[in-house]
């Protein structure tokens, strides 16, 4: 599985072991700022995409605003993983799958 993750101060890898998932499993993709955004999802084509809310220079709901207007295939699971449950939500509203607090993601059921 192909996961590219927008997120700029914690490492996804680390949270992701840290909880359990087996991410020898899982081609991992950080990228620690939104610059050329759906470039980069284009270009590495994830089957999870990762959004931070909190992230230069546009936020992780900008990215999914952005995607979702793109010709970029938009990937099979979007998950909103904002520290900020309530920015989590306006994702999930415009459009993400689900959305979870960083720290729990590796509850998730993707990763199973």
């Amino acid at each position: 599985m192909r996961v590219l993750a927008f997120e700029d101060h914690y490492d996804i890898q680390a949270i992701l072991a840290a909880g359990g998932v087996n991410t020898d499993a899982l081609v991992i993709e950080q990228r620690w700022n939104s610059t050329d955004a759906v470039e980069r999802i284009r270009a590495f084509a994830p089957d999870v995409l990762l959004l931070d809310h909190y992230m230069p220079p546009m936020n992780g709901y900008q990215v999914l605003e952005a995607l979702l207007r793109s010709d970029v295939q938009r990937p099979s699971t979007v998950i909103a993983m904002s520290s900020a449950s309530a920015k989590n939500d306006a994702m999930v509203r415009l459009g993400a799958d689900r959305g979870v607090v960083k720290f729990d993601l590796a509850t998730l059921d993707v990763w199973r």
